[in-house]
């Protein structure tokens, strides 16, 4: 009949391809919305400070 080593690549293929998903979900839900606001408020930070030395 069937046997588990038949769907082992299979299973590999789900885990890999979940693994990708749930890295996407997280990379443009925090980390790239993190990494813009922290360089928006730099560059804030720096314009307000070059303003201030005029």
């Amino acid at each position: 009949m069937f046997t588990f080593e038949q769907y082992l690549g299979f299973i590999l293929f789900l885990t890999i391809l979940t693994t990708g998903f749930w890295l996407m979900i997280f990379l443009i839900g925090f980390v790239i919305p993190y990494w813009l606001s922290g360089n928006l408020i730099e560059w804030f930070k720096e314009k307000r400070k070059a303003k201030q030395q005029e």
